[in-house]
């Protein structure tokens, strides 16, 4: 048995886990850049915890609060200059992956003058520290050292990411979650599965983030029938952010694979939430892993307490519904985008080239509405 794991941020989980870090962000610096969308950290309480865990350490903060819900490389761009401009030491994402990989963008492009293809070949040596603040149960993103960023002019998402990107300190607070209504519940929530779940089934896995993996996957599969029913109580919201951050740390170690890289089509062109674009995709995703491993699709079932595959794919267009209809032409030209995706189908079990890529757009079309 051979394998690595390496997840350098400390993670602190639980009631009042920002004010009882203060004294970790004051080793940080003494000026700190928030980076909020504009209402969600607010609503959530996270943004007041940090500004009192701030106060106690008698560290300055600027904000900047206008991160989309798919981060732009120009908006992290105006906010990088902002940091630079507030002589920020470190950098604070506070809200839901958007907030969280926008950050790590304003991290690196505030710490040095790069170009911005530089940015997604990551080639840059300097990064301002990260902190990271959920405010959702999806991403993963406090643990994984991703920043994905929408790019129009290429028209998909484009990612970042080294061990410096990692964020330093992770704070993680089920009740800043329990502000969100069920359809962001429920689609930050199949996100998490979906990491999990691919992580499982990637080429990378090892047994540490395999077992990892399937905590997770248990956790989230506690956590069904309430996503499926009508509220989402304190007790499931804790156990989906437990599943998140096992998600993200697990795809910390093996990426994600050719789901994802196809969702950002979903996302791109139709204007479909992350999580709820990589759920549309699991019915196709889930037959074709289940042909060539189905030995872990068995696992994922036994875990989730379920009987088939048809219950497991069920259950998730239960809860996103059913994909949109694509034109021949449309999934000529999605096929096209998703093999810039370059790792994510290296991720994926088997041999993942444009045929297979073509037939998985198909596959979506036999439930398509």
């Amino acid at each position: 048995m051979k394998f690595q794991f390496h997840l350098p941020t400390a993670v602190h989980f639980g009631k009042n886990c920002v004010i009882g870090s203060s004294s970790e962000f004051s080793e940080l610096g003494a000026k700190a850049f928030l980076v909020t969308g504009r209402h969600s950290a607010r609503v959530s309480g996270a943004l007041d915890s940090v500004e009192e865990a701030f106060r106690h350490e008698g560290i300055e903060w600027t904000q900047f609060d206008r991160v989309e819900n798919n981060p732009s490389l120009k908006t992290v761009q105006e906010a990088a200059a902002s940091a630079r401009k507030s002589g920020a030491e470190f950098i604070v994402g506070i809200g839901g992956g958007s907030a969280i990989d926008a950050a790590k963008a304003v991290a690196v492009l505030a710490a040095g003058d790069i170009a911005p293809e530089d940015l997604f070949r990551n080639r840059f040596d300097k990064v301002l520290p990260i902190v990271a603040v959920p405010t959702t149960s999806g991403t993963g993103s406090e643990v994984t050292p991703y920043s994905v960023l929408l790019c129009p002019e290429k028209e998909t998402k484009l990612s970042f990411g080294t061990e410096k990107t990692f964020p330093h300190i992770a704070c993680l607070n089920p009740a800043y979650t329990y502000s969100l209504d069920r359809k962001n519940t429920v689609n930050t929530a199949v996100d998490a599965f979906t990491h999990l779940l691919e992580s499982y089934c990637s080429k990378r896995s090892t047994p540490l983030s395999a077992c990892l993996a399937l905590e997770g996957l248990a956790s989230f599969g506690r956590c069904l029938p309430a996503l499926l029913g009508d509220s989402v109580a304190e007790r499931e919201r804790e156990l989906l952010m437990y599943a998140s951050l096992l998600g993200g740390a697990v795809i910390a170690q093996t990426g994600v694979t050719i789901a994802h890289g196809m969702g950002y089509c979903y996302t791109c062109f139709h204007g479909i939430p992350h999580g709820k674009a990589n759920g549309l995709l699991m019915k196709p995703y889930v037959e074709y892993v289940a042909r060539l491993c189905p030995e872990k699709i068995r696992k994922v079932l036994s875990t989730l307490r379920l009987k088939s595959a048809e219950e497991l794919t069920e259950a998730i267009a239960g809860l996103v519904g059913k994909p949109p209809v694509l034109s021949p032409e449309t999934i000529k030209k999605y096929t096209e985008l998703t093999l810039l995706q370059k790792g994510s189908i290296a991720n994926t079990a088997g041999n993942m080239g444009p045929e297979e890529i073509r037939a998985l757009w198909e596959a979506t079309q036999k439930e398509a509405v």
